[in-house]
């Protein structure tokens, strides 16, 4: 999209990590990423739940409904504490759905049983380094 931000998931101990390093230049300040379509056990789910470390950033757990590659996406921003361990416990009802960064508010609320892939999200221009750890994500 023009933006110098880089990303990737490498393997960590306890399980993936999001890591990279986000650039303002170009009209950047984001870095994402997220799996492939697929199909997944979060029919009813409530609350979305993350198990999550990082270096006290704020992030996003993004989700898409359709297969496609570019489109709406519902997301919700959390933070974790530097360094801990936690769950971060996010409601289905708090996710909100956006394209290209621009939220949509005439869109549905997120339907669970619709959910196709996830992602993981840095943004709102947080330059530089950064690193967030998930050891599991789960539907409740």
């Amino acid at each position: 999209m023009g933006g110098r931000s880089a990303s990737r998931v490498e393997p960590c101990p306890d399980g993936a990590a999001f890591t990279g390093t986000v650039s303002l230049e170009n009209g950047g300040g984001f870095a994402s990423v997220r799996t492939r379509p697929g199909r997944w056990d979060t029919a009813g789910a409530r609350f979305l739940v993350l198990r999550a470390r990082s270096d006290g950033k704020r992030y996003k757990l993004t989700v898409r409904t359709d297969e496609g590659f570019d489109g709406v996406q519902y997301q919700q921003a959390f933070t974790t504490a530097g360094g801990r361990c936690r769950d971060v416990r996010l409601p289905v009802a708090g996710f909100h759905a956006s394209f290209r960064g621009r939220r949509i508010p005439d869109a549905p609320p997120l339907d669970p049983a619709q959910i196709r892939a996830f992602g993981l999200m840095i943004s709102e221009k947080q330059a530089g380094a950064f690193r967030l750890e998930v050891a599991t994500l789960h539907a409740e």
